[in-house]
């Protein structure tokens, strides 16, 4: 009987704090509104009262009834989608409720601020647990720590009818992307998600108003992003290193860094300024400096080069300010900074290619930058990018190296989740890699380590997982622009030397 699932929902609004006990009927009404039903009967058991409640079946049964009467009228993850965020959203407390609640915890604790806001952001399904759960994440240990490895299944692919359907809307510039302000409360379309229980947390950021949310996807623990209140591009320059450190000044528990600034060693979403943090320690923080550097006139600041397979110049102090001094001068350097010999280019036909990738964290009393330097030039032999996975690395990842990737975590694509099983099934039966569509592409990879290891049903994937790994590392070796050879130490130093 569907009053169930509407009493359950009902109830783990409250015991998930997002309603009062005496919201009780006014949320089964406004339940009943978004279902377009007129009556309901209390059930005579009250299953919600105890135990652990799970949202997932809840909808489900819901949407399941809701497409039966007609009210849902397609069946598809993005129309289920934003019939249930609708849902959610009307149980969801209005922002000023939940900005008030997190600033009333952050004068105490700014941990305590982020604990709550992050528990809510999953409560109100926004992020949505069920498919967090499903994601598929694994250690790699490899010369340079234990890189991260996730095949993500959270993000939904859209479906042809809904893609059909999105072609027949009008264009639209509301919200103006997906990253703006406007998107709390947005009801969605085919074409962009609903947000409906969605809200942000302004903060000042060095002076700027900009706002907090965390990232739906959550690629590791307490993936936040920090946005730019105003939709303007990204940009890597002085300002953006003192927005970097006032973050993490006010949240010292958390790392923040930007995305590069441009095209092929940025993000996916360059036109609005925007950082990522969070509270996770990826292997590249783990990392250890191994060419300590002075940089004249900055004596007083902690420098090297990190052991690490892109290139990362570590600064750091208890002085921010000594940091952005001394990362903005590094900065305007390597903008104009070419060697041809270590085939770094600043521009070819006016066209810019050299910025930086940086990454905050506090460390001890100690602010930390983590530098990365990145080039975006193209060739005819490399079209995506010299400093990019080259052609024979795409089997497991051609997608632009950014911030994520950078710090040791390798997002790869789903279909990776079916054929990475199928390699390992097949080099325990002996079948060919080259007569299945799912592992033709995988071949030249898995006939190349397969001859290092006794391969059983056992260990098969656990191997192939391994090596996933080690593909990952080179990845991130041939994204970084100074080799790690004698030559390539020698054209990293020439470029520190001459820098400041």
């Amino acid at each position: 009987m569907i009053d169930n699932a509407i009493s359950r929902l009902a109830g783990y609004a409250f015991r998930s704090g997002l309603i009062e006990e005496c919201d009780r009927t006014w949320a089964i009404n406004t339940i009943l509104d978004v279902l377009k039903l007129d009556s309901y009967t209390e059930p005579a058991e009250k299953d919600w009262e105890t135990g652990d409640i799970e949202l997932a079946p809840i909808l489900e049964e819901l949407l399941d009834d809701a497409y039966a009467r007609g009210v849902l009228t397609e069946n598809s993850v993005v129309y289920r989608d934003l019939f249930d965020s609708e849902l959610m959203g009307r149980l969801t407390p209005r922002p000023n409720e939940v900005r008030e609640k997190f600033h009333f915890l952050y004068k105490d604790d700014p941990e305590a601020a982020t604990d709550w806001y992050y528990a809510f952001s999953q409560d109100t399904n926004y992020i949505r647990r069920d498919r967090i759960a499903k994601d598929i994440q694994w250690k790699a240990p490899t010369e340079y720590g234990n890189l991260d490895i996730t095949i993500n299944l959270s993000k939904p692919e859209k479906d042809p009818k809904a893609i059909a359907a999105a072609k027949n809307l009008p264009a639209s510039a509301y919200p103006r992307c997906q990253l703006c302000a406007e998107n709390e409360g947005y009801a969605g379309r085919v074409n962009h998600p609903a947000r409906q229980n969605h809200r942000i947390v302004p903060i000042t950021i060095n002076g700027s108003p900009w706002f907090l949310q965390y990232s739906p996807y959550v690629y590791y623990n307490e993936h936040c992003i920090c946005l730019n209140s105003e939709h303007v591009p990204m940009k890597i320059d002085r300002a953006c290193f003192g927005k970097l450190l006032d973050f993490v000044r006010q949240f010292p528990h958390y790392f923040v860094g930007s995305n590069a600034d441009l095209p092929i060693v940025g993000g996916s979403i360059l036109a609005h300024d925007h950082f990522q943090g969070g509270r996770y320690t990826f292997a590249m923080e783990e990392a250890p400096v191994e060419t300590p550097f002075t940089f004249p006139g900055f004596e007083d600041v902690e420098a090297g080069i990190v052991k690490w397979p892109m290139s990362v110049v570590r600064i750091s102090s208890e002085n921010p300010e000594r940091l952005i001094d001394l990362a903005d001068k590094l900065l305007l350097a390597w903008r104009g900074y070419t060697d041809e010999d270590a085939f770094i280019f600043a521009e070819t036909d006016g066209e810019p290619h050299n910025t930086i990738t940086p990454i905050a964290r506090r460390r001890g009393d100690k602010y930390e930058l983590d530098l990365v330097l990145r080039n975006n030039i193209t060739t005819e032999e490399h079209p995506l990018g010299v400093y990019h996975p080259h052609a024979e690395l795409h089997h497991i990842k051609k997608e632009n190296i950014g911030l994520i990737e950078v710090m040791g975590l390798a997002v790869l694509p789903a279909r990776l989740r079916e054929e990475l099983a199928a390699v390992a099934d097949a080099l325990v039966s002996g079948a060919d890699l080259r007569s299945s569509e799912l592992t033709e592409k995988h071949a030249d990879w898995a006939e190349g380590f397969s001859g290092n290891y006794t391969i059983t049903r056992e260990n098969a994937l656990d191997i192939v997982r391994k090596e996933t790994g080690l593909v990952f590392a080179q990845v991130l070796e041939q994204a970084g622009v100074y080799k790690r050879t004698p030559a390539g130490r020698e054209a990293f130093l020439r470029f520190l030397n001459a820098a400041v």
